[in-house]
């Protein structure tokens, strides 16, 4: 899980911030059914639920709380943060045209009883955070479901001001 203070960006914007931290974008995963990965109104897009995959498919499956812990959670939400920004790179070309990350949402398959999905959500919200910095700060819901699809631990869901 990637944790502790988010660095203030450099001049390079968010790209170069990816590069700095060592990551680099996954390709923009493809649609799984009959949605797009992104739409636009006017100054906001909305990005479609991204799951826990990356090029070699889904990180873990299953229940945090029962076979994963919140850690591993977060672990995948954060891979489904890359998702979304891959899917953003896709849509707009250039990340510096990001003016605001304005709401997550982090579906978290569930264990009964689980009540921990807002430190899950963690590895999501602190990434955007590194990346963006104050741009970055968001609203967000944190939701516990039964099951996601392909059996992802967590999928993240977006809106976002661009410019």
């Amino acid at each position: 899980m990637t944790s502790g203070p988010e660095a203030p960006l450099t001049g390079a914007g968010p790209e170069g911030r990816l590069a700095e931290l060592g990551i680099v974008l996954p390709p923009a995963p493809a649609p799984a059914a009959a949605y797009v990965p992104t739409t636009r109104v006017a100054d906001l897009v909305f990005i479609s639920g991204q799951i826990a995959a990356g090029e070699e498919g889904l990180l873990t499956t299953g229940k945090i709380g029962t076979e994963l812990d919140v850690e591993q959670g977060a672990d995948c939400a954060r891979q489904c943060a890359l998702n979304v920004l891959a899917q953003l790179k896709e849509a707009l070309g250039d990340l510096r045209r990001v003016r605001q990350v304005v709401k997550l949402t982090v579906f978290v398959a569930s264990a009964p009883g689980m009540t921990t999905q807002h430190l899950v959500a963690n590895g999501a919200s602190e990434l955007f955070g590194q990346v963006f910095g104050e741009r970055g700060h968001h609203a967000r819901s944190a939701v516990g479901v039964a099951a996601l699809p392909k059996d992802s631990p967590v999928e993240v869901e977006a809106i976002v001001q661009v410019e």
